[in-house]
C-alpha cells in the first residue's frame, strides 16, 4: 500500500466515534459474576461495567485476512454467495480465527474459496471498515501469487474471476475491501 494512498484514504473517511459503530457482541451481563452491566465512563468512553465486581467489557474489532492475487495484470475477485452483500465482489478473504495467524487465514481462504494454492509475497495494506453488520473489522491484505490448484468457486463463493483494473465490478462489498481494491487499481492502472 502506498503511503500517500493510505493517508488520502484516511482523510476521506468519515470520522466515527466508537459509539457510532454497533457492537454485536456487547454483553448485558457480567462474564465473571453474571450481574447486569451498566454503561459507565471508563477511560473516556462509555462501556458496559459490572457495578458489583468491576469487570469491564472492552469491545474488539474483528480481523480479516485477504489475498490480492494478480495474474497478467488482472486481480482475482470472489462473488459472495451468502449475505451480507450476496452477489457483491471481494478479494478472497475471511475472518482470522482465534489461534490462527492472518497469513495462514489468507492462504486458507484462497484454497477454500478459489481452489488455489498461493504463496504470499508481502503485505499489501491494512484497512478498516464498519459497514459489515456482523462486526467492525480490520482487513489485512497480502499480495500473493498462484503456486498450484485449479481455479474454481467453492465454499461461500458463487463465482471467481480475474478483472483488469479498468473492468472491476461496481458492486464491491465492505468498506475495507473497497479501499484495498481501489489501492490495487491505482497501483496497476496504466496512464
Amino acid at each position: 500500500m502506498r503511503e500517500t494512498a493510505a493517508s488520502e484514504e484516511h482523510e476521506n473517511v468519515t470520522r466515527r466515534t466508537p459509539s457510532d459503530v454497533h457492537d454485536p457482541g456487547r454483553p448485558f451481563f457480567c462474564a465473571k459474576c453474571a450481574s447486569p452491566l451498566r454503561m459507565m465512563n471508563r477511560g473516556g468512553r462509555e462501556r458496559p461495567i459490572c457495578p458489583l465486581c468491576g469487570w469491564t467489557y472492552y469491545a474488539k474489532n474483528a480481523t480479516g485476512a485477504a489475498v490480492a492475487i494478480t495474474e497478467q495484470g488482472r486481480l482475482l475477485l470472489v462473488q459472495r454467495k451468502y449475505p451480507p452483500f450476496a452477489g457483491s465482489w471481494t478479494l478472497p478473504a475471511g475472518y482470522v480465527e482465534y489461534g490462527d495467524s492472518a497469513c495462514d487465514t489468507a492462504v486458507r481462504e484462497a484454497r477454500e474459496e478459489c481452489g488455489l494454492e498461493v504463496q504470499l509475497d508481502g503485505l499489501a495494506g491494512v484497512y478498516f471498515g464498519a459497514d459489515d453488520p456482523r462486526d467492525a473489522a480490520h482487513l489485512i491484505v497480502y499480495a500473493a501469487h498462484i503456486v498450484g490448484g485449479g481455479l474454481r468457486p467453492d465454499d461461500d463463493a458463487a463465482q471467481v474471476e480475474f478483472f483488469s483494473p479498468n473492468a472491476l465490478p461496481e458492486e464491491i462489498a465492505f468498506e475495507g475491501q473497497r479501499a484495498a481494491i481501489r489501492d490495487w487499481k491505482q497501483n496497476h492502472s496504466t496512464c
